[in-house]
């Protein structure tokens, strides 16, 4: 049975622990390890990092010094972290890679930085978790998924009341609406998808100005009829 554990999703760090059984993935370095107190290191298998953002990958080097799994990303990724080469796997786009007892398929998404990924996980006990975030759309779609964790950053409405207000400029704006998941495109996406085997859905990296914890919850489970979870 999979197991997801949130340590940090917002624009402060993001890091993830996804675990099945005896056998764990990191997802994302952007939290100091020695504050995911309740992780058991010993049985992480590698940890992915979807682009080189500070908060998502700030800790990679730290992480690598003081743990024995290695880094995982895009050959872009990698190059733009201080990571000792002989600690990294470079992942290649829609190509199966293969972590112990996990496959991961990395695929592209779209984000104001060089190769950003998303995973297709497939844990050990067959499960599938898509985990995508810092996008603003996903061109794949995926059968017989059983875990989402998936960005709502904002929704629209709120972004442009807080534009309206003053509280954000509209070059932010302007950034946000090609760099971040808002909640329409959220529920597009997840309704292209094959909805029937999913167990629940996590909503990652929500803004702290701009989205709304209960409404997100509640319109995405309206979709899935499954929990949701806000990361």
């Amino acid at each position: 049975m999979v197991k997801i554990e949130s340590f940090g999703s917002s624009s402060a760090g993001n890091s993830y622990i996804i675990s099945c059984d005896d056998s764990s993935l990191m997802l994302e370095a952007g939290i100091d390890p020695k504050k995911m107190n309740e992780v058991n290191w010993s049985i992480v298998k590698g940890c992915l990092i979807t682009h080189e953002h500070g908060d998502h990958s700030k800790f990679a080097n730290k992480l690598v010094q003081c743990v024995g799994f290695d880094i995982y990303s895009s050959a872009g990724t990698l190059e733009a972290l201080s990571v000792a080469s002989y600690r990294t796997k470079r992942l290649e786009a829609d190509k199966v890679a293969k972590i112990d007892d996990w496959q991961v398929l990395p695929f592209l998404v779209e984000h104001d930085v060089s190769e950003p990924f998303g995973f297709l996980i497939l844990a050990p006990d067959g499960s599938k978790i898509v985990f995508a975030t810092d996008t603003y759309f996903v061109r794949k779609r995926f059968i017989g998924v059983t875990h989402f964790m998936i960005e709502c950053n904002y929704a629209l409405d709120i972004l442009d009341q807080n534009v309206s207000a003053g509280h954000i400029d509209n070059g932010r704006r302007k950034r946000l609406l090609t760099s971040h998941f808002e909640l329409g495109n959220v529920k597009n996406f997840l309704n292209s998808n094959d909805l029937s085997q999913v167990q629940e859905t996590w909503l990652l990296h929500l803004s702290n100005q701009n989205s709304d914890e209960k409404r997100f919850k509640k319109e995405i489970q309206a979709i899935t009829g499954t929990p949701v979870y806000i990361a």
